[in-house]
């Protein structure tokens, strides 16, 4: 029995984790640590224990950030309040937020000035969310998946637009949308779409694998939205058996059991040193014929937040 691989590209780093990533490591080489972090600067447990290994302190709230001290936001975004505080506290206010969740929170500011309700598809309590909600809190409802649609209110059914949280999975939220549109048949929709490129493109490959996957592994960790969604995906895709591990260590043997091929991908906040640590154990286990599965080439990168790339330009031109 030959026991393959078929390992999903694109998968892992993103450009807007990257970006963040490389704010923190950017920010502590600059400034020296610590470094405050407000937030997981990504959902992911091993890139916060290796930036906490290297300085950063990563907080829940700007108040536990000594008064004058640097601190990052992290990718997913904050509410407005949260810039306030970070002034009030005299706090250098690096901002993470990753463009495509700019994007939205732009698109909310809009669609509140002309005095819409939006619909924000979304889950509750996710920062994203949480964040995008704060730009306009008294036009904005939570849409927490299709089955939320029937308690939807608004005020004009001629004046209503959805957004959507970035990380979703696009078939569940399109799913969400045309119920909506059922009960509200103005609805609008965003000018582009919302859920991030990198989240469609790692959704798309992992349907491709899994049906013929017996099992698919997606590294990731549990906090993040849109590897938990890569799991959903797989097994709504065919997969036999989908599973998310942070590490090679937390593979059950019993999941391999009879299984001929493994289907591997990683979230959008995972180093591919974690992939490569899934592809060894594997090997170890006889699966030795990997073959990566391509359906796109991603090659968007985003700018260092403009605080940041000020200060570097101006250490650089001190000699420092």
């Amino acid at each position: 029995m030959t026991k393959r691989v078929l390992l999903a590209k694109p998968r892992g780093y993103c450009a807007g984790v990257d970006r963040a990533v490389q704010t923190v490591e950017e920010a502590l080489r600059l400034y020296g640590a610590p470094i405050y972090v407000r937030k997981q600067i990504v959902h992911n447990k091993h890139v916060v224990a290796t930036l906490e290994a290297r300085g950063a302190i990563f907080v829940e709230e700007n108040d536990e950030v000594p008064e004058g001290a640097t601190v990052i936001f992290s990718a997913h975004g904050v509410a407005p309040e949260v810039y306030e505080q970070a002034r009030d506290r005299g706090l250098r206010a690096i901002d993470a937020t990753c463009p495509l969740v700019t994007k939205v929170h732009q698109e909310a500011r809009r669609f509140a000035a002309e005095d819409y309700d939006i619909l924000l598809i979304g889950h509750e309590g996710h920062e994203e969310v949480v964040g995008t909600s704060g730009e306009a809190p008294e036009h904005i409802h939570l849409v927490d998946g299709p089955d939320s649609v029937d308690s939807v209110t608004v005020r004009d059914p001629a004046k209503v637009v959805w957004l959507s949280q970035t990380t979703l999975s696009v078939d569940e939220t399109m799913e969400t949308v045309t119920r909506l549109k059922d009960r509200l048949p103005l609805l609008q929709s965003p000018p582009s779409d919302d859920i991030c490129y990198a989240t469609q493109n790692r959704q798309h490959v992992v349907k491709e694998i899994a049906p013929s996957c017996d099992v698919v592994l997606v590294v990731g960790s549990r906090n993040s939205s849109n590897s938990v969604r890569l799991r959903e995906v797989a097994v709504d895709a065919g997969a036999k058996a989908g599973y998310l591990i942070d590490y090679a260590s937390e593979i059950d043997p019993a999941w391999l059991d009879g299984a001929e091929t493994v289907g591997l991908t990683s979230g959008a906040s995972v180093p591919e040193d974690l992939v490569l640590e899934v592809l060894a154990a594997l090997a170890e286990r006889g699966f030795t014929d990997v073959e990566e599965v391509t359906t796109v080439n991603e090659r968007t990168t985003f700018a260092l937040p403009r605080e940041l790339k000020r200060d570097i330009k101006a250490a650089a031109g001190n000699g420092n």
